[in-house]
């Protein structure tokens, strides 16, 4: 089966992965009630990765959240059951009914937006064997590059996060079968970004351009 089976780019870095388990990363600008997620995942709290709006399309009664700390009063509002509620910072790891996943530090190495101190996060998850990294909202930086994984979502719009040169360096170094370009053409960065992304990884990486 293709991997890339299920797996939806919205916008920005509004992930969608329907495999046996359904998972939504950041949702933002959800156009529809999906009311469908097994696990909804947030790497900060900036409005366009947590965004109470939209999580509330996606959860049902059961979702599991993922989410860090500074979010949890706003959380507690969406999913009220706090069992069903996972806090999470840096470097942890997690073995769930049928998914397992780590968090990865996501920080920017001399910009003030996303600041080491706060302790926001990417993910790895893993689903039946298969690896997604989403980077969240980061810089290259030297503590991702060993990250292993089969599909990695990279964010290439520059300012708050990587360039597309950057966001390339990165998946280069990590090598996965399939990268991803992801925050561009919302509020910074452009497909024009995501094709320069596209040229400036290794020709043996696939690169999908799925925010249209």
């Amino acid at each position: 089966m293709n991997i890339l089976n299920g797996i939806e780019v919205f916008c920005h870095n509004s992930i969608k992965i329907k495999k046996d388990v359904t998972i939504y990363i950041d949702p933002y600008k959800i156009e529809k009630e999906y009311n469908d997620a097994d696990y909804v995942f947030c790497t900060h709290e900036h409005y366009d990765h947590f965004s109470p709006e939209d999580i509330k399309k996606v959860v049902k009664e059961n979702t599991i959240i993922i989410t860090v700390p500074n979010t949890l009063a706003e959380t507690i509002k969406i999913q009220p059951d706090r069992s069903k509620i996972i806090l999470v910072g840096p470097n942890e790891s997690y073995d769930l009914k049928n998914i397992k996943f780590e968090t990865t530090v996501a920080y920017n190495i001399k910009k003030l937006f996303h600041q080491k101190s706060k302790e926001w996060v990417g993910y790895v998850i893993t689903i039946k064997g298969e690896r997604f990294y989403i980077a969240g909202d980061t810089d290259d930086l030297p503590e991702l590059e060993n990250i292993k994984c089969d599909v990695a979502f990279v964010p290439i719009g520059g300012m708050y996060t990587m360039n597309h040169n950057e966001a390339a360096n990165l998946i280069n170094e990590i090598h996965p079968k399939i990268a991803i370009p992801t925050h561009y053409g919302l509020i910074i960065g452009s497909k024009e970004d995501a094709e320069k992304f596209k040229q400036e990884v290794i020709p043996d990486i696939k690169v999908e351009i799925l925010i249209k």
